[in-house]
C-alpha cells in the first residue's frame, strides 16, 4: 500500500465519523502538495504544466477552505462571470478528480449507492455527492448549473441546493444553434450577474464584465496559435496536465491567470522539437488515473496528445462584440450541444491542423451522450481516413474498468498506427 493510498484510506475512515476532522485532514495533504509543487515542481513537464499544476492545486484549496467566497459550478458554466463576481469556482468534477487521485473515492461512491442514486449515474458526480453526504464538502457561497452536456448536472444541482439551502441559479442552454438561442442564453446571463451581485453582496461592473470576457478572448488567440504549431512541435505533457487545461478554458476562463497559462503554452509549444513516433487527438475527457493509459502517454516521446477537442471547443473564438452574447455564443455553440455533427467535424478540424496520425475517443462510464454517438463517431473518422480507437472506461473511478483488457487494445491500436505510418511513408 502507498502512501497516497494510506492517506486516501484516512480520509475516508474519517469522513465517515467526524467529516469536518477529514476535511482539515484532506486540507492538509492538499497544502502539502501545493508546497511540492511550488518548491520541487515536475521537471519532466513545461513550464505551462507546472505553472498550471500550481493554479489547479491553490483553486482545490480555496474552494475547500473558503466555501463562503466559492460558487459551486458545473464544467460549462462561464468562468467570466464567475471571476468578475471575485469566487473561486467549485467545481463538482475537479473535486471529484482529485479525491479519486487521493484514492478515497470508493467510499464516497458506496455513500450515493446507499442514498439510492444509480450505478449509471456519472461518477463524477457520484463521488462528489457521496461527499458532500457525508459532510466532508462545505457548503458553498452559491452554485451555479446548466442542463450543457451533462444531464448528471440536472440531479446532482437540485439535490445538493436544498441539502445546503444554498442560494442557486440555473442556466438552460437550448439544443437549436442560432441567434435566438444566443440572445435566450445572454438574457439569463444578465440575470446570473444580479444573482452573483446579490449573493456576494457586491458591485459587479459592466467593465469588469467585459474585462473578463477579454481575457478569454486573449487566451483563445493563444490557443490558436499554439495549435497552428502542433503538426511540427511536441511538448512532453501527461493526462493529469492535458486535464488541468480544462480549468482554464472553462473555470477560470476570463481570468489572468488563464492568459497567463495559454502565453506560457504557446511558448512551450514553440520551443519543443517534433517528437518521435505518433500522435493522436484526443476526444472527450481524460482517464487520467488508469495506469495503462498512463503508461502509453504520460511523458512519452513516443505518442503525442497534439489537442484535446473538450479543450478546444473551451478556448474557441467569441464573435459577438457584446460580452454576454459573447459568452452565449460560447455555450450555444458548444460541441457537446446538439448534434454529434460538429464533434466530428471539430475532431476532423482539430486532426487535420495537427497533423495527427489517429484519435482516441474516451466513453466514460456514465456519459450516455458520448457513448451512445461513439460509433458513429468513429465511423465517420475513419471515412476520412483517421483511425480511431473507442477507449472504454472511467474517469474517475478506476474499479468501472480493466487494466488488461485496456492494456491490450491499445497496444493493438498503437501497432496498427504504427503499421499505418510506415506504409504511408512507404
Amino acid at each position: 500500500m502507498d502512501v497516497i493510498e494510506k492517506f486516501g484510506n484516512r480520509v475516508s475512515s474519517q469522513a465517515l465519523k467526524d467529516p469536518e476532522k477529514a476535511r482539515r485532514l484532506l486540507l492538509a495533504g492538499y497544502r502539502l502538495q501545493e508546497k511540492k509543487l511550488q518548491f520541487l515542481p515536475d521537471r519532466g513537464l513545461p513550464s505551462s504544466g507546472q505553472y498550471v499544476a500550481r493554479v489547479v492545486m491553490k483553486n482545490i484549496i480555496q474552494s475547500l477552505s473558503e466555501p463562503e467566497n466559492a460558487a459551486m459550478v458545473s464544467i460549462f458554466v462561464p468562468g467570466e462571470l464567475v471571476m468578475a463576481a471575485g469566487l473561486t469556482p467549485y467545481s463538482v468534477e475537479a473535486m471529484s478528480c482529485f479525491m479519486a487521485g487521493t484514492k478515497c473515492e470508493q467510499t464516497f461512491l458506496r455513500k450515493t449507492e446507499e442514498e439510492g442514486f444509480p450505478e449509471t449515474m456519472c461518477s463524477y458526480h457520484r463521488v462528489f455527492l457521496g461527499a458532500a453526504l457525508t459532510g466532508i464538502l462545505p457548503k458553498p457561497n452559491c452554485m451555479i448549473y446548466t442542463n450543457l452536456a451533462c444531464d448528471g448536472n440536472m440531479m446532482t444541482f437540485p439535490y445538493l441546493k436544498d441539502k445546503f439551502e444554498c442560494p442557486g441559479f440555473y442556466i438552460d442552454v437550448p439544443y437549436e444553434k442560432n441567434r435566438e438561442s444566443v440572445l435566450y442564453v445572454a438574457d439569463q446571463l444578465r440575470k446570473l450577474k444580479r444573482f452573483l451581485e446579490e449573493t456576494t453582496d457586491r458591485r459587479i461592473s459592466e467593465e469588469t464584465v467585459r474585462s473578463a470576457v477579454d481575457n478569454s478572448r486573449k487566451a483563445a488567440a493563444n490557443y490558436k496559435k499554439q495549435l497552428a504549431l502542433r503538426c511540427a512541435h511536441d511538448p512532453v505533457t501527461s493526462l493529469t496536465n492535458e486535464l488541468y487545461a480544462l480549468f482554464m478554458c472553462h473555470l477560470m476562463a476570463g481570468s489572468e491567470t488563464a492568459v497567463t497559462y495559454t502565453e506560457k503554452l504557446l511558448r512551450d509549444v514553440r520551443m519543443s522539437p517534433r517528437g518521435d513516433g505518433l500522435s493522436v487527438i484526443w476526444m472527450h475527457i481524460m482517464p487520467f488515473l488508469q495506469e495503462p493509459v498512463k503508461d502509453i502517454f504520460n511523458y512519452s516521446k513516443k505518442m503525442h496528445i497534439r489537442a484535446c477537442d473538450f479543450i478546444a471547443d473551451g478556448f474557441q473564438e467569441m464573435h459577438a462584440e457584446d460580452p454576454y452574447e459573447a459568452m452565449a455564443e460560447k455555450m450555444v455553440y458548444c460541441i457537446y450541444n446538439g448534434s454529434v455533427k460538429q464533434r466530428i467535424e471539430e475532431a476532423e478540424r482539430l486532426a487535420r491542423i495537427t497533423e495527427s496520425d489517429g484519435a482516441v475517443l474516451f466513453a466514460h462510464w456514465g456519459c450516455k451522450g458520448t457513448i451512445g454517438a461513439s460509433s458513429l463517431i468513429k465511423q465517420s473518422l475513419e471515412k476520412t481516413g483517421l483511425p480511431t480507437m473507442i477507449l472504454d472506461g472511467d474517469g474517475c473511478n478506476p474499479a468501472n474498468t480493466s487494466d488488461g483488457q485496456v492494456s491490450t487494445r491499445l497496444q493493438a491500436f498503437v501497432e496498427m498506427l504504427e503499421k499505418g505510418k510506415e506504409e504511408k511513408h512507404a
